[in-house]
């Protein structure tokens, strides 16, 4: 629950932060789709032959790009309502 005492700006700075992680978020699922999307085309064009290792290194890594950032986010998520649920913190370093 946070704290009433709390300034405005201390109220946007929170906010802002759960905007901030969720950016994040969207960042690795971009990055996901972009890997995955490669990995496809690389395999699937007859002119990229000499890379198709780069292809399945590419479909391997992004289920686990995807994975990592949705872990990070809720992570980062516990970690900001932890912080905004503190009662007295001023300022957070």
């Amino acid at each position: 629950m946070p704290n009433k005492n709390r300034s405005i700006t201390e109220l946007l700075t929170v906010e802002a932060t759960y905007l901030s992680n969720e950016r994040t978020l969207l960042a690795y699922v971009r990055t996901f789709i972009v890997f995955l999307s490669s990995g496809f085309a690389i395999l699937k064009l007859k002119s990229f032959e000499d890379l198709m290792s780069l292809g399945y290194v590419l479909l391997g890594l992004s289920p686990v790009i995807l994975i990592w950032g949705v872990f990070r986010f809720f992570k980062v998520r516990k970690l900001i309502k932890r912080i905004e649920a503190e009662p007295g913190l001023e300022s957070v370093d």
